[in-house]
């Protein structure tokens, strides 16, 4: 609407005035007419759930809550596909890292007992793990500043498989015991860690006498009347009322469950109806008390004082102007989060049993209903026009890039007259939008090509306002001209149970290693390798012969390997 012109004198100005504010009046009435009324809000949110609301596909349990109040809950789809069972807010999920939040819970209460400090090295209680030359402190574990590698890439790279193999707490602390480094010094960087989490399980354990499951059942679950939440610590206990994960397969489903007694960092069961009294603690606490709160909701400090937006099992930041407090879970074919917004006293439960859903997102489609007179109006896009570049522009702009913690490695190509980004196995390749010689996008992310501080190509990164993660270009080179004997061989770790075997085949570079298939790797560099586990660099000794390779996945880092006979 234009604003009339507001400086011409005399008695026309009263008339436009008036006439201007008939017109505010009316747009604002207009507005309040289309703004969806509080008893339409269910209507909208089932609109959001639609995909799930059948009796042939998994789905998601919702659950609001509001002043104390649960003011909706709704069951989409199916819990048990085989038997016809209806997802309910009765049901009960498997809740994968959601589960984070009563660890810590149940670690800070302990430390307001006087039982232990958050400060203290976590091998005072579990004096097998290794002295990697630096205190790693529980209050590190619960930031995940810790430095420790991940248990689940640690497993994979042993041979393990993820929720197929049976997957015990002292599988973990056993391989944590043979570790010999760290991903980075304790405190100095974030680096999400589920190895902390089940440390801190077990620092419960050995601290109260009881394990998590009963600590947290007679401290917080029973005091709060969560009767259908516990953790799990055993992969064949019976649970009524349970839904089964799924993931796609063609037209149908397959079951994909978990395979672990380990808890701690994941194995919380619970469900949208329970998880209410857990959220109203944080507004009238009725464990832990307001001590209890404050350090939960304190996110974390790096070594620099840097602040991190990680608090205790929680992430703390903001969407659309309103503070939020939430963590999410992702475990085989559960998905599931919990969204607070303590300015409102409003809450969202979303938890899913189907690989595919993406509760976080639902979430904040369910906040968007019922806080759309609350939240801020969404930032535009910036508005950017593609510009026509020649072959020969973008084809100087391909490459392989790799990241700083050597993990990851981008490869840039010219496809179908575009520059794209290629993915492995049978996803199609990503295009890029120019948006300048030097800058494309793809999403919401920005990807920027300029030159790096050594003088090489770099490609800098950026989604919304973050921080650029920098890509640097890898040194070109004829891969057909490449020695691959050199490398073929076999390779172990002292810090794994397993062997690495090379060879050549098809003039390709193939891995055969404990529980799977034979994978061929794709060469990047110079005694550079992608493999499916992460980044493959081959080390070679003065007289140039190949005599290991470090590994660099996504949560482990420099992972060391040395060629035997």
């Amino acid at each position: 609407m234009n604003r009339p012109e507001m400086r011409r004198r005399g008695r026309r100005q009263v008339g436009l005035l008036s006439a201007f504010l008939v017109s505010i009046n009316l747009c604002l009435f207009a507005q309040q007419e289309s703004r969806p009324k509080p008893e339409d809000y269910p209507a909208q949110v089932d609109k959001l759930f639609a995909k799930w609301d059948t009796y042939d596909t998994p789905g998601c349990a919702v659950g609001v809550y509001r002043e104390g109040r649960t003011i909706y809950l709704r069951g989409y789809g199916m819990a048990d596909l085989d038997h016809n069972a209806r997802i309910e807010p009765s049901t009960i999920f498997h809740v994968a890292s959601m589960s984070k939040q009563f660890t810590a819970a149940s670690v800070i209460m302990l430390s307001l007992e006087g039982k232990l400090s958050l400060d203290d090295a976590v091998q005072k209680y579990i004096p097998d793990l290794p002295d990697f030359g630096a205190p790693v402190t529980l209050r590190q574990l619960i930031h995940h500043t810790s430095g420790l590698r991940d248990q689940w890439e640690l497993l994979d790279i042993a041979g393990w498989r993820y929720s197929l193999d049976l997957i015990t707490n002292d599988d973990v602390l056993t391989m944590m015991a043979r570790q010999k480094a760290l991903n980075f010094p304790p405190g100095s960087r974030y680096m999400y860690c589920n190895t902390g989490y089940t440390l801190l399980g077990e620092v419960v354990k050995r601290v109260s006498g009881e394990s998590l499951r009963e600590y947290t059942i007679h401290h917080i679950f029973q005091p709060l009347g969560m009767e259908h939440t516990h953790f799990r610590d055993n992969h064949a206990e019976l649970v009524k009322n349970m839904a089964i994960g799924y993931v796609p397969k063609g037209d149908t489903f397959e079951i994909s469950i978990t395979n672990f007694d380990t808890v701690g960092a994941t194995s919380l069961l619970t469900t949208v109806e329970d998880l209410q009294k857990w959220d109203e603690n944080f507004y009238n606490p009725r464990v832990g008390g307001e001590r209890l709160l404050e350090e939960m909701l304190r996110p974390g400090v790096l070594n620099d004082g840097k602040p991190i937006d990680y608090a205790s099992g929680l992430v703390v930041t903001t969407f659309r102007g309103l503070r939020v407090v939430d963590h999410g879970g992702a475990d085989a074919g559960y998905r599931s989060d919990m969204m607070r917004f303590p300015q409102e006293h409003f809450t969202v439960s979303v938890l899913c049993n189907v690989s595919t859903a993406n509760p976080s997102y639902h979430a904040h489609q369910v906040a968007e209903v019922y806080l759309a007179d609350k939240l801020k109006p969404e930032r535009p896009t910036p508005e950017t026009k593609p510009v026509q570049l020649s072959e020969q522009q973008l084809r100087a702009r391909t490459g392989a890039f790799i990241n700083s913690d050597g993990n990851d490695i981008l490869k840039i190509i010219f496809k179908d007259g575009h520059l794209a980004i290629a993915s492995e196995g049978d996803e199609p390749a990503r295009s890029l939008t120019p948006l300048a010689e030097n800058r494309f996008r793809l999403g919401i992310a920005d990807y920027e090509f300029r030159n790096g501080a050594d003088g090489g190509d770099e490609l800098a990164i950026t989604s919304g306002d973050g921080k650029p993660e920098i890509y640097t270009r890898v040194q070109e080179f004829d891969s057909t001209r490449a020695d691959l004997s050199a490398f073929a061989g076999t390779y172990r770790s002292g810090e794994i149970d397993a062997l690495y075997r090379f060879k050549v085949q098809d003039h390709k570079l193939v891995l055969q290693r404990l529980n799977y298939d034979l994978e061929t790797l794709r060469m990047e560099g110079p005694d550079l390798f992608v493999s499916r586990m992460g980044v493959m660099h081959f080390t070679r000794d003065p007289s140039n012969r190949v005599t290991g390779f470090v590994l660099d996945s996504g949560r482990v880092l420099n992972f060391q390997f040395e060629k035997i006979g």
